[in-house]
């Protein structure tokens, strides 16, 4: 059985141990994000979510994820 290197990376200023070769889209599916009240930024760029299966995370990523609320 081969060994699952693990990658650390940091999402919203925290440390997360992840699973090497993680895509973005497969990582917010385990965080339970919903995607249509959020923005994704990566290493500072705003990522087009129609992107997130093609991006494969690395060491030292580092990921923000901003809540859109509501209001008025």
């Amino acid at each position: 059985m081969k060994k699952i290197k693990k990658i650390k990376i940091k999402v919203n200023g925290k440390i997360s141990t992840i699973d090497d070769n993680l895509t973005m889209s497969v990582y917010l599916k385990k965080l339970k994000i919903p995607l249509k009240k959020v923005a994704i930024e990566l290493n500072r760029e705003i990522i087009d979510k129609n992107k997130l299966k093609k991006i494969i995370l690395k060491k030292n990523d580092q990921i923000e994820i901003v809540h859109f609320i509501g209001g008025g």
